[in-house]
């Protein structure tokens, strides 16, 4: 196998590699007679800056942040952080490896409101850490950036159900009266941009809880306050009669570390449901696009509706409200 071959030529890694499904890259399990790692093969339409970004950021966290548990990335017998492959058809690919993040991810757990502002703090943590962190490709374009949400309403139309485009509706209405006027003056930064459920690991025994974060494949530059909103939106409707408790406890543990602008508080829960109403429209496009998928698909994306029409239902003033108050409970 070609990635074998690489791994021994450029790391000096021999071992037994499985294949992981993930969503872009060709991703391997590589088992040693000593360690595991992961590794991680680019998909030939992404642009080698963006990848550089996503390891230059990672390797920026080890060197000012060792502390925290940000997935560490191995270099080369050279010293390098990657392995650039040419395809005949003169497209590349880059090849990296990681070390093996063991334990438990955050969407097998069952957090109490406690252990759900431990994962906010540790993004807060990230966040204050990557403050003054730059890179060429960091303004790179990403259809999961939030701030372009309001650019996506042809989205609507691949929505079957007349109810969830009209939850749709109401969400792209509250972003556009509220978000859109503020876009160019909101405070930005790079941020890890997927911190979700899946992309933290945890040890429900720890006093930290946290034990690991992975996956920087959708870091970017963009306002902070979008990047606990994917967490957020995540964690929306986990509690049917509080659909916002669970979001609110993650947010009040992010701001322990990484306060929010009181002008930006507001803005908010209304991020928090675009990145919900976001990832459920790109669902049903995918659903479109592949039938073969449809059901499950759409099956994925029900949740998403159910979760952002039970958040409406409570006053988004109301969130706000419990928002400052945890903020100014820690300021």
């Amino acid at each position: 196998m070609l990635v074998s071959t690489f791994l021994e030529e450029h790391y000096r890694l021999n071992g037994r590699l499985g294949r992981l499904a993930t969503e872009k890259d060709d991703t391997f399990r590589l088992s040693t007679d000593s360690s595991n790692y992961l590794v991680k093969v680019s998909p030939p339409d992404e642009a080698e800056t963006a990848v550089a970004l996503q390891t230059a950021a990672m390797r920026y966290l080890e060197t000012t942040a060792s502390h925290l548990p940000v997935q560490r990335v191995k270099l080369t017998a050279d010293g390098d952080d990657h392995v650039t492959i040419r395809l005949n058809n003169g497209r590349t690919r880059v090849l990296r490896v990681f070390d093996f993040v063991e334990g438990q991810v955050l969407a097998d757990a069952n957090p109490d409101a406690e252990r759900l502002a431990r994962a906010g703090e540790m993004l807060g943590l990230i966040d204050v850490a990557l403050r003054p962190f730059t890179h060429p490709a960091d303004r790179r374009g990403l259809a999961w950036d939030i701030r372009h949400f309001h650019q996506l309403t042809e989205l609507v139309e691949y929505t079957p159900s007349s109810e969830h485009r009209q939850l749709a509706q109401s969400v792209f209405r509250l972003f556009g009266e509220n978000v859109v006027p503020r876009l160019t003056d909101l405070e930005t930064q790079v941020i890890h941009g997927d911190f979700s459920p899946y992309n933290i690991v945890v040890d429900p025994k720890s006093d930290h809880f946290v034990t690991g974060v992975i996956d920087f494949g959708d870091t970017m530059r963009s306002a902070v306050i979008f990047d606990p909103a994917v967490p957020m939106a995540n964690l929306l409707g986990r509690t049917p009669d509080h659909p916002w408790r669970d979001a609110c406890a993650f947010a009040e543990g992010y701001q322990r570390e990484r306060p929010i602008q009181a002008s930006e508080l507001p803005l908010l829960p209304i991020a928090v449901l675009a990145r919900l109403a976001l990832r459920a429209l790109i669902t049903n496009w995918r659903a479109e696009r592949a039938p073969e998928r449809r059901e499950y698909l759409l099956d994925h994306a029900k949740d998403d509706w159910i979760n952002i029409e039970r958040s409406l239902t409570v006053s988004l003033d109301d969130v706000v409200a419990h928002l400052r108050e945890a903020r100014h409970g820690h300021s």
